[in-house]
């Protein structure tokens, strides 16, 4: 009776760990969820120029702002961003699925992508799991629908989405819009959002409590004590970490673009790894020969499961 109650807490604590790193990493936005106006390159200019304080001012130290609503029954991120690329860049690079692959492999959590295109749409495989190499089945599987609801010469708004996912998590989506900012540059936004159950909401308060118990976000909580800057914790916290995440990882993909071909994963490397480390209480998991052999291993393996 024993062996049998602990084998089943040891299975229940796997499939905690899987959901507390999908939570993390593949969360997105609900395009309803987001505002009347906001897949509009009219709406995301206004925004752009209502944030500029923000975005001049910030603990970012780059035009850079983070947002984050917890409701009972689901988690949303907001972060935008001016990038210096030129708006043809970056719509080249993120209308097209496979692009996107070799951007998220960039973030420490994903273990695997790849994208597909059939008669019904194109399909993006992601594996998520551990800050480790890891066999791909020991991470978790998400089929996401690559959609492009809007693209323009100044704007284009392209989002993922996945109906379920572990313990009680359902509806991920993710949403990138962008519109083009006069000297060549771009305005970004990403929204990212999913739903979680009772029993899901019970998954990530363990790991609030164990795990991540000193983790924090970027959100500075109230006035400073002891002479340090208090930031918010919690599933907030989760969220703004890994908004930071996936926006390091577009601006280290984008970055490499004007590296040569052969020479360009190792330069999104390079980019993402040194731009975490600008934050290190948030975003330091593992030093940089670590990651390098991981990812570099896990490319490989995605490159020839091609």
């Amino acid at each position: 009776m024993f062996k049998m109650v602990q084998r089943n807490l040891l299975r229940w604590m796997r499939s905690l760990r899987v959901l507390c790193v999908c939570l993390m990493c593949v969360c997105v936005a609900h395009t309803a969820a987001a505002g009347p106006e906001t897949n509009s390159a009219a709406s995301l200019r206004a925004k752009y120029m209502a944030l500029g304080q923000q975005l001049s001012n910030n603990q970012f130290k780059r035009p850079l702002y983070v947002d984050s609503v917890e409701s009972p029954s689901n988690l949303r991120g907001d972060i935008y961003a001016l990038v210096d690329y030129p708006f043809a860049a970056v719509n080249h690079a993120f209308n097209d699925p496979s692009h996107w692959c070799d951007m998220l492999i960039l973030h420490i959590n994903t273990k695997f992508c790849q994208a597909s295109t059939n008669p019904a749409g194109s399909l993006l495989v992601v594996r998520i799991g551990k800050k480790n190499y890891q066999p791909l089945m020991q991470a978790q599987r998400f089929e996401f629908a690559y959609r492009v609801a809007t693209t323009t010469p100044e704007y284009f708004d392209v989002g993922l989405s996945a109906e379920t996912g572990p313990l009680g998590t359902s509806d991920y989506r993710i949403r990138l819009e962008a519109v083009a900012i006069p000297g060549d540059k771009t305005f970004l936004h990403i929204t990212y959002s999913y739903d979680y159950n009772f029993a899901g909401r019970l998954a990530m308060q363990a790991y609030l409590a164990t795990l991540a118990r000193d983790k924090v976000g970027f959100t500075i909580a109230g006035q400073p004590s002891s002479g340090q800057v208090d930031y918010i914790g919690g599933v907030r916290g989760v969220v703004e970490r890994n908004t930071m995440r996936y926006y390091l990882a577009i601006d280290a993909y984008l970055g490499a673009l004007s590296t040569p071909p052969a020479q360009q994963f190792e330069k999104r490397l390079q980019n993402w790894f040194s731009a975490t480390e600008l934050y290190p209480r948030q975003l330091h998991e593992v030093d940089s020969a670590a990651y390098l052999d991981m990812k570099r291993r896990e490319y490989l393996r995605q490159q020839t499961s091609r």
